[in-house]
C-alpha cells in the first residue's frame, strides 16, 4: 500500500498526526496494563487486613486516574488518526476527480462509469479503513500482544501461561487462511457493486428511451438479475466472515477454558495468589481481543491493498492529449484556419475516417461541412478541438500547427455547439455560462441570439429554472439552442456549430441564422449540416463523402455542378414543398 506515491506523499505530509495519534493509542494501551497490576495489589492486601480506609480511597483514585488518562488517550487517538484517515479519503477523492478530468476521452468510452464510481466510493473508503481502523488495530494487537505475554511470562506461573496460550498460534493460522478468502471475495463483491452501479446510472440517465419503447418490465428485470448477483457476492463474503469471528471466539474461549480449569487448582493449592489469578485473567482478556483483532486487521489491509490497486490503475493512466513541450500560448486568435493533406483514423482502428483533406479558411470567412452520416464531418470538428490529436503538420491555426498550440488558449477561444449537448442538473443561467465567469446581462444577450431568452422567460423561474439531469426538462430543440448560448457567450473567434440546429423548427432556423450572420462578421465559424437551408449562404462549402472531399464551392456552384450537393438540395426542396402541401 505504501508503494503507491500519493499515500506515501500524504504520510510524509502528515506524519506528526499520525506520530501523535498513535503516541496517544500507545500511552493509552500502557494505561490499560497498569490496572490489572493496581486491582492485583488491591485483592492480595485484603485478606492481610492491612488496608485502611485512606489506602481504599488512594487505589480507588489511582484507578479512576488511569481511566481519566485512558478517555484523554483515546480521543486523542480517535481525532489524530482517524480524523487523518478522513483527510486522506478527502485528498485521494479529490485527487481522482482532477486525474480524470485530464484523461482522454477514450478513457470514458472504454470505461464503465459504474467501476470508475466504484473506485471513487468503495475503493477510496477501503483505502481509508486500512489506515485508519486498520492501523489503530495493527498497533494495538502487535503492542498489546508482545507486552502481555512478557507480563504474563514474568508474573505468573509459566505452566499457566504456556497452556493459556497453546490456542493462539491456531487463531493465527486461522485468521491467515480466512484472510486469503475475504481478499479474493472482497474482489467480488466490489466488481459485482460496480456492474450494479452502472446499470442504475445508464437506466436513470435513459428512463425517457425506456419508458418510449415500454420497457420498464425488462428494465426491472435486468436490474433485478444484477441486484441478485450483488446480493450472491456479498452472502459469499458474508459467510466467510460468518464462519471466521465464531472459529476465532471458539479458539479465544478454549484459553480462558484451561485459565479457569488449571488457575483456579493453581489458586486452591496456593501456588498463585488470587490477586495472581484476577490480573492474569484480566491480561488474557486483553489478550484475546488483539488475538481477534489480527484476523479483522489483515482482511482490512488485504482490502486496502485490493483498492490501492484497482486506484492505482486509473492514477497510471496518462493523458493522450497533453501540451507539446514548445506548445505556445496562442493569444489572440486571428481564425486562420488551414488544414492539409489531413488523414485521420481513430485508435484501434485500421479504416481512416478522414482521407487527404485540404481546405483553408481566412479568418471571418464561413465554411460549411455537408455530407451523409458517417462522413466524418464531427471528427474534423473534434480534430479542431484536439478532442482528437491529428497527425503532426496537418491543421494550423493562425500558422501554427494545432499540436503546438496550448490547449487551454486553443479550447477558450473556440466555441463549440454540438448536436447533442449535454446538459447540467442546474440552472439554465449556469448552463449557458458555464465556459467562463459571465455577467447575468451576457448570459441573457446570449440567449437572445440564440433565440431562446422567450422561451426562458416563459418558465415560471425563467434564468433560474432547473433543467433536470441532462436538461430532461427542456425540449430537443431548446437544449440544441441553450448549447448554442453557451458557445456564444464565450465571444469566441472561432465558432463551430455541429449540426447545432437539427431540432429547431425552420422559422427559429432562419431566426437564429440572421443573429449568427449578424456575429459572424470578423470571426471564422464552422457550420456543419445535413439541411442545405442552414449552409447555403456560407463563403465556402465542402462536402465529405467517406472521409474525403467530393466536391467543394459555393452554393451557387455546387448546385450547377450537379452532383451530391445538388442532389442533396434538390431532394429537401421536394420534402419541403410536399410539407407544405400538407
Amino acid at each position: 500500500m505504501l508503494s503507491f506515491p500519493l499515500i506515501r506523499e500524504f504520510l510524509l505530509k502528515y506524519k506528526w498526526r499520525y506520530i501523535i495519534g498513535l503516541t496517544s493509542l500507545l500511552v493509552v494501551n500502557v494505561m490499560q496494563l497498569l490496572q490489572p497490576q493496581v486491582i492485583r495489589r488491591f485483592v492480595d492486601a485484603l485478606p492481610t487486613g492491612r488496608l485502611s480506609g485512606q489506602a481504599i480511597w488512594v487505589y480507588s483514585l489511582i484507578i479512576v486516574g488511569l481511566a481519566v488518562v485512558i478517555a484523554v488517550g483515546r480521543y486523542m487517538w480517535r481525532i489524530y488518526v482517524m480524523g487523518t484517515s478522513r483527510l486522506l479519503e478527502y485528498t485521494l477523492r479529490n485527487k481522482l476527480y482532477a486525474h480524470l478530468q485530464t484523461l482522454s476521452p477514450r478513457y470514458f468510452i472504454e470505461t464503465k462509469t459504474g467501476d470508475l464510481m466504484a473506485h471513487a466510493t468503495n475503493d477510496i473508503n477501503a483505502v481509508r479503513m486500512a489506515m485508519g481502523p486498520g492501523v489503530v488495530m495493527l498497533t494495538d494487537a502487535v503492542f498489546m500482544t508482545v507486552t502481555i505475554l512478557i507480563i504474563m511470562l514474568r508474573t505468573t506461573d509459566i505452566r499457566l501461561t504456556a497452556l493459556a496460550l497453546l490456542p493462539l498460534p491456531f487463531l493465527a493460522l486461522t485468521a491467515r487462511y480466512f484472510g486469503r478468502l475475504i481478499h479474493r471475495r472482497f474482489r467480488k463483491v466490489q466488481e459485482a457493486f460496480s456492474d450494479l452501479t452502472d446499470v442504475v446510472t445508464e437506466n436513470l440517465a435513459g428512463i425517457r428511451v425506456i419508458k418510449a419503447f415500454a420497457r420498464e418490465d425488462a428494465a426491472i428485470a435486468r436490474f433485478e438479475r444484477i441486484n441478485q448477483y450483488n446480493v450472491d457476492m456479498n452472502m459469499h463474503l458474508v459467510r466467510i466472515w460468518g464462519l471466521f469471528h465464531p472459529l476465532i471466539q471458539f479458539l479465544s474461549a478454549l484459553s480462558v477454558l484451561v485459565v479457569v480449569g488449571y488457575g483456579g487448582t493453581l489458586v486452591i493449592l496456593g501456588s498463585i495468589s488470587l490477586g495472581d489469578f484476577i490480573a492474569f485473567n484480566m491480561y488474557l482478556g486483553m489478550l484475546t481481543w488483539p488475538m481477534m483483532a489480527v484476523g479483522w486487521v489483515i482482511n482490512n489491509l488485504q482490502r486496502g491493498q485490493a483498492s490501492v490497486a484497482r486506484l492505482k490503475v486509473i492514477f497510471d493512466q496518462r493523458p493522450e492529449i497533453v501540451d507539446e513541450p514548445d506548445a505556445v500560448e496562442l493569444r489572440p486568435m486571428e481564425g486562420r484556419i488551414e488544414i492539409k493533406n489531413l488523414t485521420f483514423t481513430y485508435p484501434g482502428s485500421d479504416r481512416p475516417v478522414l482521407q487527404d483533406v485540404n481546405v483553408t479558411v481566412e479568418p471571418g470567412q464561413t465554411l460549411a461541412i455537408v455530407g451523409r452520416t458517417g462522413s466524418g464531418k464531427t471528427t474534423l470538428a473534434n480534430l479542431l478541438l484536439r478532442v482528437f490529436d491529428p497527425p503532426m503538420g496537418t491543421i494550423f491555426i493562425d500558422g501554427h500547427d494545432i499540436r503546438r498550440i496550448t490547449l487551454e488558449s486553443l479550447r477558450t477561444q473556440i466555441g463549440y455547439a454540438p448536436q447533442d449537448n449535454f446538459l447540467f442538473s442546474t440552472t439554465i443561467a449556469e448552463n449557458i455560462g458555464f465556459g467562463g465567469n459571465f455577467t447575468r446581462e451576457e448570459i441573457e444577450e446570449a440567449a437572445k441570439k440564440a433565440q431562446l431568452h422567450n422561451d426562458v422567460m416563459g418558465f415560471p423561474h425563467g434564468y433560474e429554472t432547473m433543467v433536470g439531469e441532462r436538461g430532461v426538462t427542456l425540449s430537443g430543440g431548446q437544449k440544441q439552442r441553450t448549447g448554442i448560448a453557451r458557445a456564444l457567450v464565450k465571444n469566441p473567434r472561432i465558432m463551430i456549430f455541429d449540426d447545432s440546429l437539427s431540432a429547431v423548427d425552420t422559422q427559429t432556423e432562419d431566426a437564429i441564422l440572421r443573429e449568427l450572420k449578424r456575429m459572424m462578421k470578423g470571426r471564422t465559424t464552422i457550420l456543419i449540416a445535413h439541411r442545405i437551408s442552414t449552409v447555403k449562404d456560407a463563403d465556402h462549402i465542402i462536402v465529405l463523402d467517406d472521409g474525403r472531399i467530393v466536391e467543394q464551392g459555393t452554393h451557387e456552384e455546387l448546385v450547377a455542378l450537379g452532383g451530391l450537393y445538388a442532389d442533396t438540395y434538390e431532394r429537401q426542396l421536394l420534402e419541403e414543398e410536399l410539407e407544405r402541401a400538407v
